[in-house]
């Protein structure tokens, strides 16, 4: 393999675990900062990576294009399919599979609502994790460590209103979102629409992809909403066994821990 290329690699390897600076780069990589600047520019003309305006380098939607087209190939797209389709022929509400990518979700399924409303999004197309329900379930999974990384990159910037903006505050939300198991977003990423989300886990028990129901208010109250939980609760734990999760059951409460 060409060195630049094995090079190119590492550097896609490492921003696969967060941002990073161009020195933090460098020392990753055990090169000179010219020799890495070099490949983060042909990298970013092809659209494989991006600079914010904080200097620290992200994939780019280069990624996240080959990604969308891999999408078939992906183990728990394949093995939710037909357990989403069913929720969504049941509910008739926009249902989504999402997966964690740095700072943002990308959705890896989408099924749409069975009325008039259509939503914007779409499969491959990144959110925040602040502002949404699949987000906060995803995160809310990570060490504290990983979770720490994370969250350094995450502007909290404001999508409408409600969404939390401080960092104090996110956390808290998260320490909510793992007592309850599950995650809500109350008009926080779009205005007028509430979703909720629970966690996809593969054998080791670690969240892999959050499925989320996303309904507007003009078809569903968040309230009437909520009574949706059950049954997406049900859908996440079939899904996950078939991934391999095997829950420990807290016999206290006959239910799992």
């Amino acid at each position: 393999m060409s060195q630049s290329v094995g090079k190119a690699l590492q550097i896609l390897g490492r921003l696969g675990d967060g941002p990073a600076t161009l020195d933090e780069l460098a020392g990753a990589l055990g090169v000179h900062k010219t020799t890495v600047l070099r490949l983060l520019r042909t990298l970013a003309d092809e659209h494989f990576v991006f600079r914010d305006s904080g200097h620290r380098y992200h994939l780019g939607a280069r990624i996240h294009e080959l990604s969308s087209r891999g999408l078939d190939q992906r183990e728990v797209r394949s093995i939710a399919a037909p357990h989403l389709a069913a929720f969504n022929r049941e509910h008739r509400h926009t249902t989504h599979l999402s997966e964690l990518i740095g700072p943002e979700i990308v959705y890896i399924d989408k099924l749409e609502s069975h009325d008039n409303v259509r939503m914007a999004s779409r499969i491959g197309l990144r959110a925040p994790v602040h502002s949404t329900a699949a987000g906060k379930v995803l995160v809310a999974d990570l060490p504290a460590a990983e979770l720490a990384g994370v969250l350094a990159s995450v502007s909290f910037a404001p999508a409408t209103a409600n969404t939390i903006t401080d960092a104090d505050a996110f956390h808290a939300e998260l320490g909510r979102v793992r007592a309850q198991g599950w995650g809500h977003d109350r008009e926080e990423n779009e205005r007028s629409v509430n979703c909720i989300a629970a966690p996809v886990r593969d054998a080791s028990g670690r969240a892999v992809a959050a499925v989320s129901v996303s309904v507007p208010n003009i078809v569903l109250t968040d309230e009437r909403l909520l009574e949706l939980l059950p049954s997406l609760l049900a859908v996440t734990e079939r899904v996950s066994r078939e991934c391999g999760w095997r829950p420990i059951i807290d016999s206290s409460r006959g239910r799992p821990a």
